[in-house]
This record gives structure tokens, sequence and C-alpha cells, in this order.
């Protein structure tokens, strides 16, 4: 019988699915338009709970999209917190990419 070390993770079918759905989001997201999102009824989770003064993530689909495709100026304006939300989910992505191969970043969170 053949023995693989600890930290190595065996590929499996559902594993290429899981990269490629990981690969696909960010893609499609790039691929499509800058204002894709800016039209239609904003639908907030914290309007709906009653919170409307509650502004740290109004707008934030709509300011990370602008900075995916680098207009610096119409993220700025729909919600700055996406200059540090957009890394951070970087990170949580390639985490989450590379944990599929096996390879662990970031063991503490």
């Amino acid at each position: 019988m053949e023995t693989t070390p600890k930290n190595y993770k065996r590929f499996t079918w559902l594993n290429g699915l899981k990269v490629l759905i990981l690969i696909a989001i960010p893609l499609t997201l790039l691929i499509l338009p800058l204002d894709f999102f800016d039209e239609g009824k904003s639908i907030s989770l914290f309007a709906l709970l009653g919170l409307e003064d509650y502004v740290y993530s109004t707008g934030m689909t709509r300011a990370v999209m602008h900075l995916m495709h680098f207009d610096f100026a119409g993220a700025r304006e729909f919600n700055i917190l996406s200059f540090f939300v957009l890394p951070l989910l970087f990170v949580l992505w390639l985490k989450w990419l590379l944990a599929e191969f096996g390879i662990s970043i970031l063991r503490k969170f």
C-alpha cells in the first residue's frame, strides 16, 4: 500500500470542481461590465433589518466591482472601505484556493 506524506492532500474531482468555481467567480466579475451592479434597486440586509443608518457596508459591492476594474474614483465614491475589503477578500480567496492543493497559508485565520 502506498503511503503519502501528512501534508499531501489527494486531489479529487470534488477538489477540481471547487478550484474551478473559485477561479470562475473572480473571472466572471472581471468580465462583467464596470457598471453592472450600478443600476437597479439596492438590496441591503441592514436596511431590511431597519438599520438604515448603518453606512459601513453601503455600496460595498459596487465599490469592490469598480475597484476590481481599477476605477479608483468610482470605488471611493461608493465606499472608501473597499480599499481595505478587496485586499482582504483576495487573501481569503487565495487561502481557499491554495487549501484545495494542500498548501496552508495564514494558519491562524
